[in-house]
């Protein structure tokens, strides 16, 4: 039985720590910002190296939007009010 308490007792940890990480900031494609400025925001306020920035650009601009951040609502939600202040399009899901 000890053995089935510390399986249940890590699989309680894992869906608690997955649980943490579900929301996700999402960036939408727009005709006002250039692509410089959408990189420039996603390096200094989404701290992405500048290859992933530029990828994320890309994405947006190809497909509408992109997943650009993941972790908690209170690490992503100061982020989200950075982009929106640069013009950008996003929100948090």
């Amino acid at each position: 039985m000890k053995i089935n308490f510390q399986h249940k007792t890590e699989k309680e940890i894992d869906v608690l720590s997955s649980e943490k990480e579900l929301n996700k900031i999402i960036l939408y494609n727009d005709d006002i910002n250039t692509f410089d400025h959408v990189i420039e925001s996603l390096i200094h306020v989404c701290e992405h190296n500048e290859l992933q920035a530029e990828q994320c650009a890309m994405i947006v601009h190809y497909n509408g939007r992109c997943d650009v951040k993941s972790g908690s609502y209170e690490d992503l939600k100061p982020r989200c009010s950075a982009l929106l202040e640069r013009g950008l399009s996003a929100e948090i899901v």
